[in-house]
């Protein structure tokens, strides 16, 4: 509902019922708004409510504000869905009004969004997926390992123009066993991007390992090389460089691998490159993925695509993927009996899920594309709000889109992200801050941090006016018109404010 639509729901008491019929007809939302001159309100008015005032023998002169007052039922602005949902079904009513602080209507919510939710990225399924997971029930394949795993391993690193690949239980156990391969051990220290989910720098934990955090940059929210190329020289200073890198490729957006590698390079450190949100991008005409000694993708049921868990670890050294293989399966060695030298995991991919992976995989390209048109509508329908920043797409990347990010600049910007999830829960649709840093959390609050630039947190100041809204590839265009319409009733309004200041 826009602004227009949001007005023409609001009434003076001076409003005869027959004034008020028109108005509910032209509306088409079954209620109105009564407000006092002060934007008070005062009650709302049903159907219901003016065939009753009908029958009690009110004529069509009769003022609104003149029939017998009963109190409105509303919500203040920190309502959830939840809370919303679950007053109407004790009302036996289908709207809401939302008030602010002066008691001032200044949302509705209607019962028909609440029960149609739009999540941030839901799962894709595709037509192969099933022919696929028959296949395995049909031939008994269903614990682990199995030939849709090996198939799943072979089509993804062609794909992605790699070497090899080992199917794994998630991208967690994929980043675990690539900081093992590497050669990580207790006490030493591994540099990672800071703007991440927590699964790229958990495992460092996993290892006894000793995480430094890295800034990102504007042009790409990816990891700052002027951060990096910092972070190493106060490592060498201190003889203590790190094991290994964790490159993290955010949203779907690749990181400027010509400018961090040549760094790693001239260190001799390693990259393990987080891509497990940019499966399907490109940088400089390689995928993503294909940059460093070893690489993660994830598959988890919000990725761009699914195999409702599981990971990927991929490489050029076939040594090292063999090896992986190996841990993944407790380490067992080869013997006749379960003989084992070493810890091992239980990481590996089962052959149902590898063969969801395969229908999924064909289908990947597609997916790409209706996600980065979900964002070219995002744009277009906002293109006239400049405080509005999208998430960049730097010449000669292709980004995916996984998720359709933006920043709001200016004054006020925080809490009016953190307004806008307010609003879109009470709607029941799904947004969601730009991911807090590493930096930022307590579980690794005595980890050292080097930033952008001296005073320049580049990284912080995404989490704090950053939004990532819904971006599925099987979004509907009413579902993102109803994002859309949301979200320029609220930055409109701003907008307005803004320019009277």
């Amino acid at each position: 509902m826009n602004q227009a639509e949001f007005n023409a729901l609001c009434v003076a008491p001076s409003c005869t019922l027959r004034e008020a019929l028109l108005r509910l007809d032209t509306t088409a939302k079954g209620f109105l708004m009564v407000l006092r001159e002060d934007g008070q309100l005062v009650r709302t008015l049903t159907d219901g409510d003016l065939r009753r005032a009908r029958l009690d023998g009110h004529g069509d002169c009769v003022l609104v504000g003149e029939l017998p007052m009963l109190p409105p039922t509303v919500v203040r602005e920190d309502a959830t869905a939840a809370f919303v949902l679950e007053l109407m079904d004790c009302h036996q009513i289908d709207h809401i009004p939302v008030l602010n602080e002066l008691d001032q209507p200044v949302d509705v919510v209607f019962r028909r969004e609440l029960s149609q939710r739009i999540w941030l990225s839901s799962p894709h399924l595709g037509e192969e997926e099933t022919a696929f997971v028959e296949e395995a029930f049909r031939t008994n394949w269903i614990a682990p390992l199995g030939p849709h795993v090996d198939a799943f391993e072979r089509e993804l690193a062609m794909h992605v123009g790699v070497g090899h690949a080992a199917a794994l239980s998630s991208g967690t156990a994929a980043i675990h066993l690539g900081l093992l391969l590497l050669g990580v051990q207790p006490g030493d220290t591994v540099f990672c991007s800071s703007l991440t989910f927590v699964a790229s720098c958990n495992p460092i934990l996993y290892c006894n390992a000793l995480p430094v955090f890295i800034d990102s940059e504007p042009d790409t929210w990816n990891m700052s090389p002027r951060a990096l190329e910092r972070a190493f020289e106060a490592a060498r200073r201190e003889n203590r460089l790190p094991r290994c890198v964790v490159l993290v490729n955010l949203y779907g957006q690749s990181a400027d691998m010509e400018a961090l590698l040549p760094i790693c390079e001239r260190y001799n450190v390693p990259v393990l490159e987080d891509a497990a949100e940019s499966l399907g991008a490109r940088h400089k005409g390689r995928a993503s993925g294909s940059f460093g000694q070893l690489a993660v993708y994830s598959f988890n049921g919000n990725k761009i695509i699914t195999t409702s868990g599981g990971g990927m670890l991929v490489s050029n050294d076939a040594t090292l993927i063999a090896r992986a293989r190996k841990l993944s399966t407790q380490a067992r060695e080869v013997a006749p009996h379960y003989e084992h030298e070493e810890v091992g995991f239980n990481y590996r991919m089962s052959n149902v899920l590898a063969g969801i992976g395969r229908g999924q995989l064909r289908v990947l390209d597609e997916r790409v594309q209706q996600r980065r048109r979900v964002f070219e509508r995002y744009q277009q329908a906002l293109a006239d709000i400049p405080f509005l920043r999208w998430m960049p797409e730097p010449k000669g990347c292709l980004s995916t889109r996984w998720l359709t990010c933006f920043t709001l600049e200016g004054e006020g910007a925080t809490a009016q992200c953190r307004a806008l999830m307010r609003l879109m829960e009470r709607h029941s649709i799904e947004v969601r801050p730009v991911w807090k840093p590493m930096h930022l959390q307590p579980l690794f609050r005595n980890a050292p941090y080097f930033p952008h630039a001296d005073g320049v947190d580049v990284s912080r100041q995404l989490f704090e006016t950053g939004l990532c809204l819904p971006s599925g590839s099987n979004l509907s265009e009413a579902q993102q018109d109803r994002v859309i319409a949301h979200l320029r009733r609220v930055l409109t309004s701003s907008l307005d404010t803004r320019a009277l200041a």
